[in-house]
């Protein structure tokens, strides 16, 4: 089961759906507290986008006046008031789910199909839940190597050839970017869901944060590598800003132009290994980056194409 990739997935048939099935009870809430019910979930991650929420502080206080937080387990282990203790799966139903992490056991599997079914939306927050995070660099390579090296008894983990985004399982209904999120962006994507509009959450490259911010372009100015221009906004520019180049935190623009960041990188002096390097990172295994192989071979042979980049990345 796919989904439609980008900065922005909102699939407003999904909850519709969910109110068309008659086994599922998303709707119905505690008769004494007509606020909407939010749940956080955790699957493989660092927890960094978690924590991310829970550092908005003073905003969550506001928000828990609109929202009630019914699971939470980095927060809580208790589900909802005077219920005892949750169980890791979370019995909802939930008005709106935020999904960390990636799927990279048979379990998790499993579990994010429980999660679909007693949300009524489902956010996922972060380069793991979005793209398959940092692990997924088992993706490009042999799982049982990588097993055997890290853990002193292998044949005790368990776990899956890939690590993949949730959006490779269940439907999804937005996408939040980041490694971490940031946490504006977080909270008006809560917010946009609660008042039943889609969040504004910019598409365009890191690039245009950085003309905003008054930031010297590193890359013009110095030559300084830079995965500005393939890079999705939302960390506001903090690297150019220190005179360092992007490294890709935020993931892939739309349509980001391969070819010609391919171009630019080779001109300010990056080897191939370093390119190939340098976009497997937090999200290595987007599908907007899986053309990139296959463009770097193809222009190995001739060096000189896409040399000539704007600072968008367009041809």
């Amino acid at each position: 089961m796919g989904s439609d990739r980008g900065p922005a997935v909102d699939r407003e048939p999904s909850a519709d759906a969910v109110h068309t099935d008659p086994g599922h009870a998303v709707g119905r809430r505690e008769e004494d507290d007509p606020r909407p019910t939010l749940a956080v979930w955790k699957f493989a991650s660092c927890d960094g986008c978690q924590l991310t929420l829970l550092d908005c502080e003073d905003e969550l206080l506001g928000l828990t006046e609109d929202v009630r937080i019914e699971h939470f387990l980095e927060m809580s282990g208790a589900e909802g008031p005077g219920e005892g203790r949750a169980r890791p799966a979370g019995r909802g139903p939930y008005d709106l789910s935020l999904v960390e992490g990636s799927i990279t056991t048979a379990d998790d599997a499993e579990r994010i199909q429980h999660v679909r079914r007693v949300s009524r939306r489902l956010v996922t927050i972060g380069a793991c839940a979005t793209a398959g995070g940092i692990q997924a660099l088992r993706n490009f390579g042999d799982v049982d190597e990588f097993r055997a090296a890290v853990y002193a008894r292998p044949e005790y983990i368990s776990t899956l050839e890939t690590s993949t985004p949730i959006s490779a399982h269940v439907p999804v209904d937005f996408e939040l970017r980041g490694c971490p999120i940031d946490r504006r962006q977080l909270l008006e994507v809560i917010t946009a869901h609660l008042a039943g509009r889609k969040p504004q959450i910019p598409a365009h490259s890191v690039c245009f944060e950085c003309k905003r911010r008054g930031n010297t372009c590193v890359t013009v100015a110095h030559g300084t590598p830079c995965l500005g221009p393939v890079t999705h906004a939302g960390c506001g520019a903090i690297c150019p800003a220190y005179g360092r180049g992007c490294y890709g935190c935020f993931g892939p623009t739309d349509r980001p132009n391969l070819r010609s960041m391919l171009g630019q990188l080779r001109h300010d002096g990056m080897s191939e290994t370093d390119i190939e390097r340098v976009f497997r990172t937090f999200n290595a295994a987007s599908p907007e980056y899986a053309p990139l192989a296959d463009l770097a071979a193809e222009e190995q042979d001739t060096p000189s194409a896409g040399t000539e980049s704007d600072p968008e990345g367009r041809a």
